[in-house]
């Protein structure tokens, strides 16, 4: 058994570091600065310097590598680049490479056989089949769930019933689609708490009201639910977000789609409650880190 990311650390990674490292040189940084450049050791780059660190040859020759190596060397020397942004220009590269018959994938399936035959329909590296989809969606929820857990204060925008982060797939059509954390997110002690890992089909209700904003047009593909506050509202607006109020004591999906038709840009939702209905304020982007973003920026 072989993973994608056994290859990425034991191939890529070598080797990007590697012509990174020799790039840096030339651009006359000293081991110490490509070091602290690359995040590794000094004795690292200097057995990338002296050839002491096998390399894939054919990952090397890729032209995408090659022009990635030649644009991080020169920014990170120039200072024009920092080393976060040029770790996300890697990942970008990494994720590029490994979609469905690109260079990671085929060195993936060249290791692991049998993946390249592995049910009649199904590729692993397929970027569009559905189990690849689901794990983007989860992983992409779990690290907005990391954003709010780490956001102080967040705990103090939970509402009674309780908070939910939620996000779908490209093609959602019920609660099955959408992933959530199951039991919902609670205030505990004055800390936000997350009782187990995002599934789907587990929100119920969160998941409705996105459900409801997509089918009326809206493209948003996650969202959040915190406490209603007029003047969380007021601050949403002065940065930029479009409001709408829906009731919720109507038909869901009729009253959100009224909303959205009335303000299609909307990315703030809000019902201000009724009797037994507690009002709740639920924020919509295109990703539960954006949502996540966005309501650790009212903190």
């Amino acid at each position: 058994m072989k993973f994608v990311e056994e290859i990425v650390v034991e191939e890529f990674l070598p080797t990007i570091r590697s012509r990174l490292a020799g790039e840096l040189r030339e651009q006359g940084l000293t081991q110490s600065e490509v070091a602290e450049m690359l995040g590794i050791s000094q004795s690292a780059v200097s057995k990338y310097a002296h050839g002491d660190v096998t390399i894939n040859e054919e990952i090397a020759a890729d032209e995408r590598v090659q022009a990635l190596v030649d644009r991080l060397g020169e920014g990170l020397a120039a200072g024009d680049i920092t080393s976060v942004q040029a770790l996300v220009e890697a990942e970008v590269l990494i994720r590029e490479l490994e979609a469905g018959g690109d260079l990671l994938a085929q060195l993936h399936e060249d290791a692991v056989p049998a993946l390249a035959d592995h049910g009649a329909s199904f590729r692993i590296h397929d970027p569009e089949n559905d189990l690849r989809t689901s794990e983007r969606v989860l992983s992409s929820l779990r690290r907005g769930l990391r954003i709010l857990e780490n956001a102080s204060g967040f705990a103090g925008l939970i509402p009674a019933v309780g908070s939910n982060l939620v996000a779908c797939i490209p093609d959602a059509e019920d609660v099955d689609d959408v992933a959530g954390v199951p039991g919902r997110i609670f205030d505990v002690k004055g800390k936000a708490t997350v009782p187990g890992d995002p599934e789907f089909g587990v929100s119920g209700h969160v998941a409705s009201v996105l459900l409801a904003a997509r089918r009326h047009g809206s493209d948003a593909a996650a969202a959040v639910n915190v406490r209603y506050d007029p003047k969380l509202l007021a601050e949403l607006t002065e940065r930029g977000h479009v409001t709408a109020e829906f009731d919720e004591s109507s038909d869901l999906d009729a009253s959100v789609g009224a909303a959205i038709e009335d303000e299609p840009e909307a990315t703030v939702l809000y019902q201000t409650g009724a009797e037994g209905i507690e009002p709740i304020t639920y924020v919509l982007g295109p990703d539960p880190e954006s949502v996540a973003n966005t309501v650790r920026e009212l903190l």
